[in-house]
């Protein structure tokens, strides 16, 4: 029932600010909002044959990069 009662609460506390046209308090009602991802910058990389590859030249591809490192 604990569920429902927060549910409630805050639907009711969205509805309040929508009319206002204000921005909900988001951290009031502990929840994180999310930011929606950013494009990778322009960067490249050689291949194993020595290439340099562009990110760019990639664009629609499936790619994986793998990134190894020792300390």
């Amino acid at each position: 029932m604990r569920g429902w009662a927060t549910l409630v609460g805050l639907a009711i506390g969205l509805l309040a600010t929508a009319g206002l046209g204000a921005e909900p308090d988001f951290a009031a009602l502990g929840v994180q909002r999310y930011d929606p991802p950013k494009p990778a910058p322009a960067f490249t990389l050689p291949d194993l044959d020595g290439r340099t590859v562009r990110l760019e030249d990639l664009r629609g591809k499936v790619t994986l990069l793998y990134f190894w490192t020792t300390w």
